[in-house]
């Protein structure tokens, strides 16, 4: 079953909010790869997944220390751990796409968006309200 949007992991910023929801797609269209046990794809989905959690990590901890979030420490050095681990799943592939390493890889990825979100993210949430959805320090 793909994993869902629902508003309650919402932090209340457009940015990560967006790029919540594009990490989801993402951990989704792994899982169906990995159905189709198509190696190459799931290469090509997990180097995205990699590639936009880079981004979105870099991009959450600007927003977080804009608004005044005190643990950025905190987070990124959690944002750090998180893309160690999931090279370290990823590699666990590279020989094979055995059914474990590959189910795995899904309770992984599952896990690795919510906990980080339910756990990490929404403490940011009482931070960004004080702004609007639409902030962006970059601007």
């Amino acid at each position: 079953m793909s994993l869902q949007w629902r508003e309650q992991l919402g932090v209340g910023n457009d940015l990560i909010d967006n790029d919540h929801k594009h990490l989801i797609a993402i951990i989704n269209q792994a899982e169906d790869t990995l159905q189709t046990k198509n190696m190459s794809s799931l290469k090509i989905v997990l180097n995205s997944l990699a590639d936009y959690s880079k981004f979105h990590f870099a991009r959450e901890e600007l927003v977080a220390a804009a608004a005044g979030f005190p643990q950025v420490t905190q987070l990124h050095e959690s944002h750090e751990a998180l893309m160690k681990k999931l090279n370290e799943v990823s590699q666990e592939l590279e020989t094979e796409l055995s059914e474990v390493p590959a189910q795995h890889l899904v309770q992984f990825l599952r896990d690795w968006l919510i906990n980080h979100v339910i756990k990490e993210d929404l403490m940011m949430k009482p931070f960004l309200a004080r702004f609007s959805p639409k902030f962006d320090p970059r601007k």
